[in-house]
């Protein structure tokens, strides 16, 4: 007696799981929409007008990345458009409700900002929906690895150039271009520079990851590869002293640091990082007045200023007012913080005192789980390119919040960056969109199933006979 065996090996992949970044993005949506009533329902006790529109504006930016995720990015994370769609919804709402203050909202201040911050979404949306219909394949940025150098250099150097520059707070971070108004290339800058580092690192790791000696349990790197780091930190060093920016300074540099500690997997770099960061930071200090106040401000914010409290002060008795639950949206009194920094800067001032430590803390997680999504996208890279791009976007992402967070709670000077997603700002919402859907792609690449084997007729032909 015989039987006949036949064994039929399957080339399915996961599951896309587009279903469910929709069930997510309708819950993404419907969030910020309560909240836009919550606040209309505070201050005048109805709902109000434009909530609709403004549901309806939000759900068709959800849909149509859906839309495009699904179409050309069907193996991508399911979580990262959904966080991101969330955030920017939370920040709409929070810029309007501070738009309903008066005293930050005159016209000398720049007048209600929330319409102009929805325009500069959509943008941001478009250009995500352009990454993911167009870059067909991650990989294909390690062939411009040199010419992102000098873009991102150029991008970084542009509001030192006279004429195209503009000095705001202290502050040469800007470029104003007609009809457009201020860019922050710095926000661009990051992404770009992220895709250097990475095919830098990808073909040099090896030769950074040797060490000549060790020292105390430590292995120190060679003489002659301290050279891309030196680089690195002499660039960031000079954009802190003409730009006195220390928010660019500390995202390229610390950016730069974590992606070389992935590829040699060395310790002493971020020693070595951390030693040059802060002795980069203490002489800039005390030698440039602009970033010498924001020190002196963080260590002593109770002091008076022209008889007046400082805005870090204020901010402190924000998060204090607001307790554990917070006022409520709309209940609040940022408009003590005064000026645009309301809505940009210290806009995490009014997330702590409306919403609470619980407010807070979720909004903080939010950003924890886009971040850790993108380091899983990192782990489950197939190439090493992939990897480092994945973990150089993410760490950079990952570095902003910090540097925004801490110098909003005092944990660190402020720094002059904008929350991501959240914070007024143009520039920071179209490239972070941008940096969501490389992401994205390098997902999609990771997640996708490996192509069935081609059929063999000598395979099919055979059969294996067991008496």
């Amino acid at each position: 007696m015989s039987s006949t065996s036949n064994t039929t090996v399957s080339t399915a992949g996961p599951p896309s799981r587009r279903n469910t970044e929709l069930a997510m993005l309708v819950f993404a949506v419907l969030v910020p929409v309560l909240a836009y009533a919550n606040v209309g329902l505070a201050k005048d006790e109805s709902l109000p007008a434009g909530m609709l529109g403004y549901g309806l504006g939000l759900g068709l930016m959800a849909g149509v990345a859906h839309l495009v995720v699904r179409r050309w990015a069907p193996y991508a994370d399911p979580l990262m458009l959904p966080l991101a769609t969330l955030l920017n919804g939370l920040g709409l709402v929070l810029i309007w409700r501070l738009d309903q203050e008066p005293e930050i909202t005159r016209p000398a201040l720049g007048g209600p900002m929330a319409a102009d911050q929805l325009l500069w979404s959509v943008v941001g949306v478009a250009l995500f929906l352009g990454v993911l219909i167009f870059l067909k394949d991650h990989r294909i940025l390690q062939r411009y690895t040199y010419i992102s150098m000098v873009v991102a250099l150029l991008l970084l150097i542009s509001p030192m150039i006279p004429g195209l520059g503009d000095e705001v707070n202290g502050a040469r971070i800007w470029i104003r271009i007609p009809g457009l108004g201020g860019l922050q290339p710095a926000e661009f800058a990051k992404i770009v520079m992220v895709v250097f580092f990475a095919g830098y690192l990808m073909v040099k790791r090896d030769a950074l990851a040797l060490a000549s000696r060790r020292v105390m349990g430590i292995y120190l790197p060679r003489g002659r590869d301290l050279g891309p780091i030196l680089a690195v930190w002499g660039v960031s060093l000079m954009i802190l002293v003409f730009e006195t920016d220390l928010g660019t300074s500390l995202l390229f540099f610390g950016a730069f640091v974590i992606m070389l500690y992935v590829a040699t997997e060395r310790t002493s770099w971020i020693i070595f990082g951390v030693l040059l960061s802060a002795s980069g930071a203490v002489f800039v200090a005390s030698t440039n007045q602009h970033v010498g106040d924001r020190v002196e401000n963080w260590l002593n914010p109770l002091a008076r200023i022209n008889d007046g409290v400082t805005e870090t002060a204020q901010v402190m008795y924000s998060f204090g007012s607001g307790g554990l639950f917070g006022s409520g949206l709309g209940q609040g009194y940022s408009r003590l913080i005064g000026g645009i920094a309301a809505k940009s800067d210290y806009i995490l001032a009014t997330v702590g005192e409306e919403l609470g430590l619980a407010g807070m803390m979720a909004v903080i997680l939010l950003y924890a789980l886009l971040i850790e999504r993108g380091m899983r996208t990192a782990l489950a890279a197939r190439d090493p390119f992939g990897k480092l791009l994945a973990m150089g976007l993410s760490g950079a992402f990952a570095l902003q919040v910090f540097v925004v967070a801490g110098g909003v709670t005092g944990v660190i000077p402020l720094t002059g960056m904008t929350m991501p997603f959240l914070a007024q700002g143009g520039s920071s919402v179209i490239a972070n969109w941008a940096l969501i859907a490389v992401l994205l792609r390098i997902s999609d690449t990771a997640r996708k199933p490996a192509p069935a084997p081609a059929p063999s007729l000598d395979a099919e032909q055979t059969q294996v006979v067991r008496a």
